[in-house]
């Protein structure tokens, strides 16, 4: 996900789990769609997403506007957090359920190869034009030959930055370029010059082990070769250094860590102005800057032997259901998602930069000073990547259990139940026997 200055999960808020129809009217009973109720020749579609109360006004406000613009295709949306999405998800695709459109992220790999997606290929030029999509985002979404996937917004992962704490440790912010000695020294300088209950970073062993691993030559999973992309002894420098550098006492507490997860918006210690650092999408900067008085930036991640390893990634994309009677009206609607300006300023960048290069034109006019601050860092992550090219990233097969094994292996290592080696070697075996059970 390289190319160009664009991009930008997301905050895991609590919210209520609810069925939101852009137009008040009930889902329908099947993923295949059914007739409205105001005519026999208007088509229904359902559309399921994740998010937070926020992202779901936003994503009906759009539909609504979908259906001004094509009377013949209601809409009914359904969302939930993202702790539970693809549990519900998955139930509806195994009875026959699923909905016309949903959402995905790097797990789209998953359900590609499970043949629960449309290929959206005969629509492309016509019902879906993606001439203004940058390359890469149209490669990510093609899997073994089909396209199933059309990106909603891309985004660059990075250090966001709270200036504020670092003016108060009286220690200068760090640039583009710097390395990861810099990040545990300046991490420990922080929380020994602010004192108790502040900390330089927090711990993202799991969220940058892919980032680390490319800095090195390797890569979480290796999709062209369907195999895992690297070895034990690949990771275990990466959990020692954060073991060490929480022992230095730079890093947050096991304990804090559990009860304010950086990704979590509303419990972040970053916002909070507790803890100046932590790596997170672009996508979410803006979020958290309206949450704070704190004033955040974003710098590029540390590098590695290899430069910084990060590509531009598709935030999150529309797929449609294999099983769906509508799906040119599919096609209809995720051509409006990502062309029509109308849409584009009603979405802004809540899930991520706009994956057209006129969308993001729209945007930019108007752009807000954090939003100002995404495209910026994201200009800088387009000119180094054009340098340091890497490979597309998807998620390894069975990605949800590999993150929960990565984060227990955090926590036994982090609560000194485990030793590095032990724990990263029982990481290791885990890795393995996951992926080849999801293959």
């Amino acid at each position: 996900m390289k190319k160009r200055w664009f991009i930008s999960v997301l905050a895991s808020m609590t919210v209520m789990l609810s069925a939101c129809g852009s137009s008040g009217g009930p889902a329908a009973s099947s993923g295949s769609g059914g007739e409205g109720d105001s005519g026999g020749d208007q088509v229904e579609l359902r559309m399921m997403w994740w998010g937070d109360q926020a992202r779901a006004d936003l994503t009906n406000k759009a539909l609504e506007l979908f259906e001004q613009k094509h009377p013949d295709i209601k809409v009914v949306g359904e969302f939930s957090p993202q702790d539970g999405y693809f549990d519900k998800l998955n139930t509806q695709l195994a009875s026959g359920t699923a909905p016309d459109v949903f959402f995905l992220g790097g797990n789209v790999v998953d359900y590609a190869n499970k043949g629960v997606l449309l290929d959206l290929q005969p629509y492309k030029g016509n019902e879906l034009k993606l001439d203004d999509m940058d390359t890469t985002m149209v490669q990510y979404g093609t899997i073994n030959g089909k396209l199933v996937h059309i990106s909603a917004g891309a985004n660059a992962r990075g250090i966001v930055i709270n200036k504020t704490l670092f003016e108060k440790a009286g220690i200068e912010v760090p640039q583009d370029g710097w390395n990861w000695e810099d990040y545990a020294r300046i991490s420990k300088e922080i929380s020994d010059k602010l004192g108790k209950g502040y900390y330089g970073t927090y711990n993202f062993t799991t969220d940058g082990m892919d980032i680390y691993l490319k800095q090195n030559g390797k890569q979480l999973y290796d999709m062209a070769n369907n195999k895992l992309g690297f070895e034990e002894a690949d990771i275990l420098p990466w959990f020692q250094y954060w073991d060490q550098t929480s022992k230095a006492g730079g890093v947050v507490t096991p304990e804090l860590q559990v009860s304010n997860p950086p990704n979590d918006a509303s419990k972040s210690l970053i916002i909070k102005g507790k803890v100046a650092m932590t790596l997170l999408p672009s996508n979410m900067l803006a979020s958290y800057q309206s949450l704070t008085q704190d004033e955040l930036t974003m710098v590029q991640v540390p590098r590695g032997p290899k430069g910084t390893g990060v590509v531009f990634e598709s935030s999150q994309g529309m797929s449609g259901y294999a099983k769906t009677q509508h799906p040119k009206e599919v096609a209809e609607l995720m051509d409006f998602w990502i062309n029509d300006p109308e849409a584009v300023k009603i979405l802004g960048s809540n899930r991520g930069v706009p994956v057209t290069a006129e969308g993001r034109k729209t945007l930019e006019a108007e752009a807000s000073a954090a939003d100002k601050i995404v495209y910026d860092f994201t200009s800088r992550v387009s000119d180094a990547n054009k340098k340091e090219p890497f490979a597309i990233s998807y998620n390894p097969p069975g990605n949800a259990e590999f993150i929960k094994l990565a984060d227990n292996t955090v926590q036994l290592i982090g609560f000194g139940k485990e030793n590095v080696d032990k724990a990263v070697s029982d990481f290791y075996a885990g890795t393995v026997k996951i992926f080849q059970s999801n293959l």
